[in-house]
């Protein structure tokens, strides 16, 4: 067979090729640097000044920048705390690093296994210190409670009916006369979801290759960014306000994303000194905490007595048990049934109960205790429980009664064990009375 009789291998997506390789992977404890959260390119987007989106919430401006835009669609979301909106009002500085943390969460660089403030417990999460958007000594929450804010952070249309889940669909309600077509968190997840197809806006990248450490200028990045945000939710028409003056403009093309070499891409995104120490001092915090958290839970473990439980065991053949009620003996359990189960108490502190447990170990639980074997005065003396078996058919219809006494007192208000033999049914109650008319 001909290599040309095969068919040919499938183009790759340009730029991000798998959702895997997208969020940021660090240790528990460890800081996200600025390399890791693109700063020098959040700083642009959330620094410009051009205010040419439509509000998405009640308020006077005619027109407002992206960050306000963003901000806004935060703090309007039904999963915003009132503590969160309290501190966003009170310091809006704030309010911009929660929003640059979330715009990583809603691009899917910060998943759901992150948190920011070091005394979060969980095993399903790790805590990374991230100081250029933590200098507001703000609670930036964790990924899932960001995550579930942006969810929310819809418009109050798209709350009765399906929001846009593609990008045609998002440009099909712009065309329609819906201004804005969808929320702003919400068109930045389908941006995200569909990358690739994306692509035709760039050369040689996708969306999501904006928000990656890649060897391409940042603000031209950032400009790139909000000219695809006007793009489909405001105009696709040109001009594009966040077009390159005196460029040649291309229909439906990004602006220009001009490449960086080694040297200059070594001088973007550096941490300063304050930063770099506040992340340490902070990842000690973190493992400090941890150790006296694992200290107080291997302590509480020694401390803390053994639970209730109960035992299956084996009457002792050398003394079973005498069974005189020609009934019973039809009525055995079958040898498929499972053994009795024993209640055993939890650790106590109070006198063990040795005969107690040794008339258990060798009488018989479906027996009265009249027709038990050995000392019945000292069996009295530690049995406070009585147990009534009833038997029953398996249409419910009663058969017989009859009455067993327990070892010790059984926390338990009801117990029931169930085996089919001859038809019947044992209900075994314990009802811990110490005469029949409590039954």
């Amino acid at each position: 067979m001909s290599d040309s009789s095969w068919p040919p291998e499938p183009i790759p997506p340009i730029g991000y090729l798998s959702r895997k390789a997208l969020p940021i992977k660090r240790n528990d404890a460890e800081m996200l640097t600025r390399e890791d959260v693109q700063y020098d390119l959040l700083e642009y987007i959330f620094a410009d000044n051009t205010a040419v989106f439509t509000p998405q919430t009640p308020g006077p401006p005619d027109k407002v920048t992206f960050r306000d835009l963003y901000v806004n669609a935060l703090y309007h979301s039904n999963k915003c705390s009132k503590v969160l909106k309290e501190k966003m009002v009170e310091t809006p500085q704030f309010g911009v690093e929660l929003a640059k943390i979330s715009i990583l969460t809603n691009v899917g660089r910060i998943n759901t296994t992150m948190a920011f403030f070091p005394e979060m417990k969980t095993a399903l999460r790790t805590y990374h210190p991230v100081p250029s958007l933590q200098k507001t000594d703000g609670n930036a929450q964790d990924a899932p409670r960001i995550k579930n804010c942006l969810k929310a952070a819809l418009l109050p249309s798209e709350f009765r009916s399906i929001p846009p889940s593609s990008p045609e669909e998002v440009l099909e309600r712009r065309r329609a006369g819906h201004c804005p077509p969808t929320s702003i968190v919400n068109l930045v997840f389908v941006l995200s979801n569909h990358a690739a197809p994306l692509s035709t806006h760039f050369d040689g990248i996708n969306f999501l290759d904006l928000f990656l450490p890649k060897p391409l200028a940042s603000p031209d990045r950032g400009r790139a960014f909000l000219w695809m945000i006007y793009h489909y939710l405001e105009s696709e028409a040109p001009p594009n306000p966040f077009d390159i003056p005196h460029a040649p403009q291309i229909p439906g093309k990004a602006p220009y994303i001009r490449p960086l070499t080694h040297a200059e891409m070594m001088k973007e995104n550096v941490d300063t000194l304050e930063e770099i120490e506040w992340g340490k001092r902070m990842s000690a915090q973190r493992n400090l905490f941890l150790q006296k958290l694992v200290t107080s839970m291997e302590s509480e473990k020694k401390t803390k007595p053994a639970a209730p439980h109960f035992v299956p065991t084996v009457p002792n053949p050398n003394t079973p048990a005498t069974r005189t009620r020609s009934s019973r003996r039809h009525q055995e359990p079958s040898k498929e049934d499972g053994p009795f189960m024993y209640y055993v108490p939890g650790e106590d502190t109070s006198t063990p109960r040795p005969k107690a447990w040794r008339s258990v170990m060798t009488s018989d639980p479906l027996l009265d205790s009249d027709e038990e074997n050995g000392n019945d005065d000292e069996l009295r003396t530690d049995y406070g429980s009585f147990v009534h078996v009833y038997i029953l058919n398996h249409d419910g219809f009663y058969i017989q009664s009859s009455r067993i006494m327990i070892v010790g007192t059984c926390p338990w208000a009801l117990y029931y064990r169930l085996c089919n033999n001859n038809n019947n049914m044992y209900v075994c109650v314990f009802n811990g009375a110490e005469d029949d008319d409590a039954a």
